[in-house]
């Protein structure tokens, strides 16, 4: 059994008044989720290093990037993000931004990388959104392309809300395909544009999901021929999540991720995933949602 590599760190947690939405922990709370695993011996564990400033200027505003270094956000921007600037949070943005760029070249190199943090679609070029503060996965893709690495990308964004940051940044990048398939009566509720949205009606069941992931995936090969693919694995559609209208199930849950890595693999297309959203007040049914994409991997790649 060949080794897969999955890139987190020590520090990705942050700090958190008590019965936030966000779970704190939830980082160090799927790597302990894994440890207990029967592939947990089967992967390759890295730590991604900071992001420098003027690496985050190719997607982010050299002012916004310096109020999450320095901690000078306003009020109205800390309410925006939804989380209270610290250390940490900056400390960790930093990082986990290059841990999805560390995901996307593990791939390349050996067809599949799992990130496990990751997904942060909301943040915009000039300020940060919904829990996101930098959007780790237009960064992943700008960087790839300028650093001559691939020259298509697709993004198969499947949390349950849109990846309005990610649409929005790289609105532009004629190659780069954005797709989007989310909730329609969930947040962002102005949503942008991306190359492809597919809207979901509340209380889909798994069948139905499944028939429409099937037919969206033919749609975006139809019209980009993609060097990798960065799979963010909301796993917010499940029926039990606080911020998700899916019916999805636990079971539902890993025939979407089996299906999209061997529909991948079958093309020998390369993989990064990241784990994107999930909320749940039980973080330890939290964990073991996020841990599916895992799961999914070891068993289509071994």
């Amino acid at each position: 059994m060949k080794k897969i590599s999955w890139i987190t760190h020590p520090q990705y947690d942050i700090i958190l008044p008590e019965n936030h939405k966000f779970t704190a922990s939830k980082f160090s709370d799927l790597f302990n989720e894994l440890k207990s695993k029967e592939f947990y011996s089967n992967s390759n564990i890295l730590k991604p290093k900071k992001a420098e400033i003027e690496d985050l200027e190719i997607i982010h505003d050299k002012d916004y990037i310096l109020k999450i270094k320095n901690g000078t956000l306003s009020e109205k921007e800390i309410r925006r993000l939804g989380f209270i600037w610290s250390e940490t949070l900056s400390n960790r943005s930093f990082l986990a931004v290059n841990g999805t760029l560390l995901t996307c070249k593990e791939a390349l190199n050996n067809g599949v990388a799992n990130h496990l943090a990751g997904g942060t679609h909301h943040a915009h070029k000039s300020f940060g959104s919904g829990y996101c503060v930098f959007n780790d996965i237009a960064y992943s893709s700008k960087t790839l392309i300028k650093e001559k690495i691939v020259n298509k990308i697709l993004i198969i964004d499947l949390d349950v809300h849109q990846g309005d940051g990610t649409a929005e940044i790289l609105k532009n990048d004629t190659n780069i395909f954005t797709c989007s398939m989310h909730c329609k009566n969930n947040f962002p509720f102005r949503k942008t544009k991306s190359d492809l949205d597919v809207e979901l009606d509340d209380n889909l069941n798994d069948l139905e999901y499944l028939n429409i992931l099937k037919d969206t995936l033919d749609k975006c090969l139809k019209i980009i021929k993609p060097d990798i693919i960065i799979y963010d694995a909301g796993v917010d559609v499940h029926k039990d999540d606080n911020l998700g209208n899916l019916n999805i199930t636990s079971d539902g849950l890993l025939e979407r991720d089996r299906y999209v890595l061997s529909y991948f693999k079958k093309k020998s297309i390369p993989i990064s995933t990241v784990i994107g959203g999930g909320y749940s007040n039980n973080n330890l049914e939290l964990a073991k949602r996020h841990s599916v994409i895992f799961q999914a991997t070891h068993e289509i790649f071994n």
